[in-house]
């Protein structure tokens, strides 16, 4: 199950038909990454949109992210044979031939260019000593592929932008970009398919919807598609027709009073969609919320709600039974306190509340049957920034009903440990894939001196303050796949580790990434924790995989 620290190289070799190696480096412990060569082009990408195609079907696999100039690989540690995957990778990256051109998709998307619509457009013009009609001209003029997707759901990156038109991003983002918002960056074009901060430069906008939460397939691009941009005129983005209001639940288990701080419906997350820039989302601390559901008798599968401090405040509407796991936020259902991960009764009239936190972020309470909310993309799980999933894809509020499933057979299985961390945690890391872009006294200095967790954390990633870290090197980073996990190293030093409602692809340097047994312990780190990493093999990091589900299975 060995996987060497240090990237495996791949000769393609001229009978494959490419000139350049591949590099093969873990990312955690379910990622492996595969490098080509590092800068934008159109048979490099085609080369990572193979490869990802090519493995998408091996065993293990969960899903693949091509990226623009790499592939990431995603497994389960607990079921994959990673050398026969590291063999059918490099098999692939020797191998794999890009898709015909002819296969493409092809779209042609309206943007209405310049003012309100495309405040940047002037600048740019300026610039790059165009009139801003020949900007529109040299833009529209171009057929672009889909790069790859990320950053949001359904972002594409379209290659690639004719040279008058490159410039570096803003030097300040903007805090809000409206969705459909036509940008360039670099080489790059793109779409904003939702309202969200962006750092590029506006020069239009669409009317049409690349993101649409509410669809059976929420994004309309796919990497390795064709776009054409159209002039247009005076369209306008068509106003999303209102959302029904939803029915009653079948089985009502609680009204919410108090929604609380972040109180989610969350499951084990929705794999199988990051080529998309959809992340798996999901319990920030998943054995807390299968402890909760095995000691309420449900799958450890099923939906539970997820929620910080404050927690919600809320009114038991019939009999039915629940348990909670994960922090301790001195819970109390009508004044007597809760011992965790045990059954407990619920009548109606009841009110359970929160409390003072004692120790932990993110508590879970499971109730008999689950709670009942319409699966997206096979997940219960809420994504709130991309409005997807969950309780109508947002947090809970005052005056929610939430709704359980119904009982099934089953055993509830009590006193089961989630451990929670103190003051000091040391989280188990693999290092790479990306350590080499760090300095080398940086790279001792990721080892050996203490990060704080800081109050700049959510569901999204971690921001860690200590002594910054430096690049080796000012040469621009291209965007690639990324995990929860990933220790990202920005140009100012401070990491931020990646969490699950994270992006799918990333900016900045991976130095390391934390194992997934240990990724629980980080979410419930609370603001002030000291944190230092510990390097560890990858044969070591699936045997903590393995240990912390023998210690579910075994009870």
């Amino acid at each position: 199950m060995h996987v060497p620290p240090h990237p495996r190289l791949v000769s393609a070799g001229h009978a494959a038909g490419v000139s350049a190696p591949a590099a093969l480096r873990p990312l955690a412990d379910s990622g492996v990454l595969i490098e080509f060569e590092r800068r934008l082009d159109a048979e490099i990408n085609a080369r990572a949109r193979a490869v990802a195609a090519r493995l998408a079907a091996v065993p293990g696999v969960v899903e693949t992210v091509p990226a623009l100039c790499s592939t990431l690989i995603v497994f389960d540690p607990l079921t994959t044979d990673v050398p026969r995957l590291l063999e059918a990778a490099e098999a692939a990256a020797l191998s794999a031939r890009p898709a015909s051109p002819g296969s493409s998709r092809r779209f042609e998307v309206p943007v209405v260019y310049g003012g309100a619509a495309g405040p940047d457009l002037e600048e740019v013009a300026a610039h790059c000593r165009l009139t801003p009609s020949q900007v529109i001209a040299e833009h529209a003029g171009a057929e672009y592929t889909v790069y790859m997707l990320g950053f949001t759901p359904g972002y594409p990156y379209l290659g690639v932008l004719p040279e008058a038109l490159r410039l570096r991003r803003l030097d300040t983002p903007r805090l809000r970009v409206p969705a459909g918002s036509v940008a360039i960056a670099g080489a790059l074009t793109g779409i904003y398919p939702m309202d969200s901060p962006g750092g590029w430069r506006l020069i239009g906008r669409t009317p049409l919807a690349l993101y649409d939460p509410r669809a059976a397939h929420p994004v309309l691009l796919r990497p390795g598609d064709r776009v054409r941009f159209a002039p247009a005129a005076g369209a306008t983005r068509s106003a999303a027709p209102p959302i029904p209001p939803a029915p009653p639940p079948a089985r009502p288990v609680l009204e919410i009073r108090s929604g609380g701080l972040h109180t989610t419906v969350q499951d084990l997350g929705r794999p199988g969609f990051r080529a998309l820039g959809i992340p798996a989302s999901g319990a920030m601390d998943a054995l807390a919320l299968e402890v909760a559901n095995l000691a309420v008798g449900n799958p450890r599968t099923a939906a539970a709600l997820e929620f910080a401090t404050p927690g919600p405040v809320a009114r038991v509407l019939e009999d039915s039974s629940a348990a909670l796991a994960g922090a301790d936020l001195s819970a109390t259902l009508d004044g007597e306190e809760i011992e965790p991960a045990r059954a407990f009764r619920l009548r109606p009239g009841q009110v359970l509340r929160f409390g003072a936190p004692r120790r932990g972020v993110w508590g879970y309470l499971a109730v008999r049957g689950g709670i009942d909310v319409p699966a997206v993309l096979g997940s219960a799980s809420s994504f709130v920034p991309g409005a997807l999933g969950g309780y109508h894809g947002r947090r809970l509020r005052d005056g929610d009903i939430v709704g359980r499933g119904p009982d099934r057979p089953a055993v509830a299985v009590p006193g089961l440990t989630v451990p929670l961390p103190g003051d000091e945690v040391t989280l188990r890391v693999i290092v790479g894939p990306h350590d080499d872009w760090l300095t080398a006294d940086s790279r001792a200095r990721l080892l050996a001196e203490p990060f704080v967790v800081t109050v700049h954390t959510d569901r999204a990633g971690a921001r860690l303050e200590g002594s910054p870290l430096t690049h080796a090197s000012a040469e621009e980073f291209l965007s690639d796949g990324l995990l929860p996990g990933a220790v990202q190293v920005p140009s100012g030093g401070r990491p931020i580790v990646i969490l699950p409602d994270g992006p799918t692809t990333g900016g900045y340097p991976k130095a390391a990434a934390v194992i997934g047994a240990d990724l629980r312990l980080l979410a419930q780190s609370r603001p002030g924790t000291r944190l230092r990493f510990r390097a560890v093999s990858m044969d070591e990091a699936v045997e903590a995989a393995h240990a912390q589900r023998a210690a579910l299975d075994a009870r």
